[in-house]
C-alpha cells in the first residue's frame, strides 16, 4: 500500500473509531438517563416524596425496557398520595398504570411490589377481602430481611380482614379474626420483634370475642415493645388505645354485672398501669 494510501487509511479508522466510541458514549448516556430516573422516582418513594417520585417515573418510561418497573413506581406513588390527598385523579391515574404494567418485564421483587400495588388499589375500592387475598400472597415472597417492608404488607392484610370483618355477614366474623390471630402467632414464632404482630394478636383475639386472650396478649406485647426497636413507642400507644377504650370496657361488662362493671373496668385500669409503670423504659 503507498505511505498516502496507507495514511489516508489509517485516519479513516481513527475517524471510524472516534464515531463508534462517539455513539458508546451517547447510547449509554441515553440509557443511564431512564435509569437514573428509575432509582431516583424508587429513593422519592421510599420517602414518601410522591409528587417528584411520579415526576422522575414518568421520566424513567422513556426506556422501553424499564417502562414497566417506572409505571409500577408510579402506580403505588399515585396510590399513596391518593391516601394521603383523596384526589380521585390519582386513584384513576394509578389503576390506568397498573393495568398497563407487563409482569413478564419485572423482576421477582418488583412482581412482589405490584402484588402490593394491586392489594391497595383493591383496598381502596373497597374490596377488603379481595385485597386480603394479594397481601397474604405477597407476604410469602416479600423479602425477609427488609423488615419494614414486611411489617407494611403485614398491616395492610389484618386491615384488610378487620375492615371485611366489620362490612361482612356477622357469621364471618370469628373466622376473619381468626386469621389475624394465627397469622401473627406465625409471624411472632419469626419475629419477636414484629410491632405489628404484637398489636394484631391483641386486636384480633378482642375482634374475635377472646377477650382474655386480648388481655394477657396486650400485657405480653407492652413487654415485649423493646424488641420492636424504633417501633417500640408506637407500638405501646397504639396498645395502650386499645386496652382503654375497648378492651377493659369490654371485659369488663362480661365479667360482671352491670352495676359492678363500673368498679371492674376501675380495677382493670389501675392493673394496665401498674404494669405501664413497671415496664415503662425497660
Amino acid at each position: 500500500m503507498h505511505v498516502a494510501g496507507a495514511k489516508i487509511y489509517i485516519g479513516y479508522m481513527l475517524s471510524l473509531k472516534r464515531f463508534v466510541l462517539l455513539v458508546i458514549v451517547t447510547l449509554a448516556s441515553i440509557g443511564a438517563g431512564p435509569r437514573d430516573a428509575l432509582s431516583r422516582a424508587r429513593q422519592f418513594y421510599n420517602h414518601q416524596q410522591y409528587d417528584a417520585a411520579i415526576d422522575a417515573a414518568a421520566q424513567a418510561r422513556s426506556a422501553p425496557k424499564l417502562a414497566d418497573a417506572a409505571t409500577l413506581v408510579l402506580a403505588r406513588a399515585h396510590l399513596d398520595r391518593f391516601r394521603q390527598s383523596a384526589h380521585a385523579s390519582d386513584l384513576s391515574a394509578a389503576r390506568d398504570a397498573l393495568s398497563q404494567i407487563h409482569p413478564a418485564q419485572l423482576t421477582p421483587r418488583d412482581l412482589v411490589e405490584l402484588t402490593i400495588g394491586l392489594g391497595v388499589s383493591l383496598y381502596l375500592d373497597d374490596r377488603a377481602g379481595a385485597a386480603a387475598e394479594q397481601f397474604e400472597i405477597a407476604l410469602t415472597r416479600v423479602d425477609r430481611g427488609d423488615a419494614g417492608a414486611r411489617e407494611r404488607v403485614l398491616d395492610w392484610w389484618a386491615s384488610a380482614l378487620d375492615r371485611q370483618a366489620q362490612v361482612g355477614p356477622a357469621a364471618d366474623r370469628r373466622l376473619l379474626y381468626a386469621r389475624i390471630v394465627r397469622g401473627m402467632e406465625e409471624e411472632l414464632g419469626r419475629d419477636f420483634g414484629s410491632a405489628v404482630a404484637s398489636y394484631w394478636l391483641v386486636a384480633g383475639a378482642r375482634g374475635s370475642g377472646d377477650l382474655g386472650r386480648a388481655w394477657d396478649a396486650a400485657f405480653a406485647g407492652w413487654m415485649r415493645a423493646p424488641l420492636a426497636g424504633a417501633r417500640a413507642g408506637s407500638l405501646r400507644v397504639d396498645l395502650d388505645q386499645l386496652v382503654r377504650q375497648a378492651i377493659i370496657p369490654e371485659r369488663a361488662r362480661q365479667t360482671s354485672s352491670p352495676g359492678d362493671a363500673r368498679q371492674v373496668s376501675a380495677a382493670m385500669l389501675r392493673e394496665w398501669e401498674a404494669l405501664k409503670q413497671t415496664w415503662t423504659d425497660r
